[in-house]
């Protein structure tokens, strides 16, 4: 947009306005009334009905919309003196208030807000008060006394005798009060525990997430007995009903306090966008994953083993968690410039290093390599907390850096390597930290860009006749990958040899024997990725199918479109699209037949189950792979014997086991 144009409904904020020129005018003619109506049953039947709006409102925009236009809405929350006189709808809205303050203050530090630009944009709206920090303490009252109130109708209940004579009620009608006070209670516990989730998880070096967990459960139990308050509640709002997926309440019920429209002239930055207000089910299912996501990230065993975080992270955002969490996770990872707070990056490298222990060498840490490097892991553990195309995007170009330290350390290490070959102990012990950083630098650039082809598989980037170049980079990438993992693997070895009988870390074997596990996974996927990319190559060749002719691009140019920030980035080198178009030109049925690497797979993975046998998520992983490998096994059986050339044959591909690699679908027509 280069201008907004006044008077056009869809560029104007101000055009469309409601009948009220400002909050007090609407407060004037009776919108937002405190007491929220005379009939005191009526009244906390409404209260109820703005808790869940808000709540609904909330759910929104943590998805992405303004708080102008979601929680303050609430003219209630807008003037927030007016309901010092309801204890009920103060002490809820004053809390919330704390929270989305402290909600935002997380997304603001870490960044992630940059894919929803508005989320952190409050408008001048009145996000702090000096009573909210006494928010918890007007809760709890209100709570206790709530709580008192149920402890009383209970003891009534079961004594048959009035016992409410010393407690006012909170509404008229006598045989609905333990009702309306379990559903008061759960919203008002909600946004309690809530709110200490928050706050506990802000605490530096993940001090907090011990108690967090207990108020994530805390929470979960409270959205449960909410949703259970559902059924009474709709059967005492005598409106017709509407559909559940446009209800923001509970009861059913339109809440009063609420005006669309007041605060659109605030987004004065941007055009208006119609905001729809995520339903209150709908707002339920939102929080119950936002929570579970929490639950995960506080349950981080907070190791410093920068693979175990990377591995974490990527496990992590394949549950596709929303802002919020990702925001919680980034600041936890990264706080003042050191891994949870407590080690600095030089350390966490440093340990990755099979290398006598250098962990605190003042001059490893001081060393310009390893000052680069370790802003290298701060970015990359920022950038996997964003969303999935922020992501891929941000690991494209972030590969050129970690390939320009690559080529530095190579080029020094060489000059060193002139300058010190004839030197003794303590210059060796230098060249073999060079050697080792270089090789671990050459290791996570290939991670990384793994990581680029495969996110594009779960972006659908990638057309069915671009599968086989695809499949073909990614066999080159995992192949380097490996290479780069058994030199470090075989430097540790050597460290381990030079040490000769000193005592034995078993600590260091345990990691060793990890790395060869991992290592095995990673050849499962080059057989995968080499068996996938002939296969294609194959049908290509020989049945001319997965072609795309186009009249707007060549296969080149879609071959540099997708591996451009590979090839600037040289990684790996020497590889051009010649080279991949030389490589498939030459795959033929019975080559592929011969190497059957889906049935070397199977070879490979019974090994890899015992070394899984702690780890769930790599089992599963593992057994997706077999699937993948025992189709396309048979699939590539089929198409043998019909043969590859035959006009008959119609083989399509489908990620129905793996969301990276495919599965050979072979029909006759």
């Amino acid at each position: 947009m280069s201008a907004l144009e006044i008077m056009d409904p869809k560029m104007d904020s101000g055009i469309e306005r409601s009948g009220y020129n400002s909050i007090e005018e609407a407060i004037e003619d009776g919108v937002a009334p405190v007491p929220l109506s005379l009939d005191r049953t009526l009244d906390v039947q409404r209260s109820i009905d703005v808790m869940d709006h808000l709540f609904s409102c909330e759910a929104t925009w943590h998805k992405g919309h303004t708080l102008a236009q979601t929680v303050f809405t609430c003219i209630y929350l807008m003037r927030m003196e007016r309901t010092s006189s309801h204890a009920v709808l103060n002490s809820f809205c004053r809390t919330l208030r704390a929270t989305c303050n402290a909600i935002i203050s997380v997304v603001s530090t870490a960044r992630t807000h940059e894919e929803e630009d508005l989320f952190t944009m409050s408008f001048g709206l009145p996000l702090r008060d000096e009573q909210d920090d006494k928010c918890l303490s007007i809760l709890n009252s209100v709570e206790e006394t709530i709580s008192r109130q149920l402890r009383a109708c209970k003891a009534q209940a079961l004594s048959k005798k009035k016992t409410l004579e010393d407690l006012e009620s909170l509404q008229d009608k006598p045989d609905l009060e333990e009702d309306y006070c379990r559903s008061l209670l759960c919203r008002l516990r909600f946004r309690k525990h809530f709110y200490h989730v928050v706050m506990c998880m802000r605490k530096p070096h993940g001090r907090g997430l011990e108690l967090a967990r207990k108020h994530v459960a805390s929470c979960l139990n409270e959205l449960s007995l909410t949703l259970k308050s559902q059924e009474f509640l709709k059967s005492q709002s005598n409106i017709m009903l509407q559909a559940d997926e446009n209800c923001t309440t509970a009861s059913g019920c339109q809440p009063v306090g609420f005006d669309v429209s007041l605060n659109s002239r605030l987004l004065s930055p941007a055009p208006p966008r119609a905001v729809k207000v995520l339903s209150w089910s709908n707002a339920i299912r939102y929080f119950e994953k936002l929570l579970h996501d929490l639950d995960v990230i506080c349950a981080l065993s907070l190791d410093p083993v920068l693979e175990n975080v990377l591995h974490f992270t990527v496990q992590f955002q394949k549950s596709v968690p929303d802002l919020v969490p990702r925001a919680f996770l980034q600041t936890l990872l990264v706080q003042d410039g050191k891994l949870y707070g407590q080690n600095l990056f030089s350390d966490v490298i440093s340990r990755a290093l099979p290398l006598p222990d250098i962990i605190g060498d003042k001059e490893f840490q001081m060393n310009e390599f390893v000052v680069q490097l370790g802003q290298l892991v701060v970015n990359l553990l920022k950038i996997l907390c964003t969303n999935t195309a922020w992501q891929r995007r941000k690991l494209g170009k972030s590969l050129q850096d970690w390939s320009t330290v690559s080529i530095q350390l190579e080029l020094a290490l060489q000059r060193e390597f002139g300058e010190t070959r004839n030197v003794l102990h303590h210059e060796n012990m230098c060249m073999r930290v060079s050697k080792q950083l270089l090789i671990w630098t050459q290791e996570h650039a290939y991670w990384v860009a793994s990581r680029f082809l495969t996110l594009g598989f779960e972006l659908d980037l990638y057309s069915p006749g671009e599968y086989c170049m695809v499949y073909w980079y990614m066999y080159v990438v995992f192949t380097k990958l490996i290479e780069k993992m058994q030199l470090r693997v075989l430097a540790s070895n050597e460290t381990s040899r030079r040490k000769g009988k000193k005592k034995r870390d078993h600590s260091k074997d345990s990691s060793r024997d990890m790395t060869f596990s991992s290592c095995l996974l990673l050849q499962c996927y080059v057989l995968l990725s080499e068996g996938l990319s002939m296969m294609l190559a194959v049908l290509r060749n020989e049945s001319r199918s997965f072609q795309l002719p186009s009249i707007f691009n060549t296969e080149q140019e879609r071959f540099m479109q997708h591996f451009d920030l590979l090839q600037k980035a040289r990684v790996p080198e020497h590889i051009s699209y010649y080279s991949f178009k030389e490589s498939s030109s030459r795959a033929g049925i019975t080559d592929l037949v011969k190497y059957n690497f889906f049935k070397e797979i199977q070879k490979i993975t019974p090994s890899l189950r015992g070394s899984f046998a702690s780890e769930p998520e790599k089992l599963v992983e593992l057994r997706r792979i077999e699937q993948v490998a025992e189709h396309n096994r048979i699939a590539l059986n089929i198409i043998n014997q019909v043969g590859p050339g035959d006009p008959s044959l119609r083989v399509s591909f489908e990620f129905t086991h793996h969301p990276h690699f495919a599965v050979a679908i072979v029909k006759r027509s």
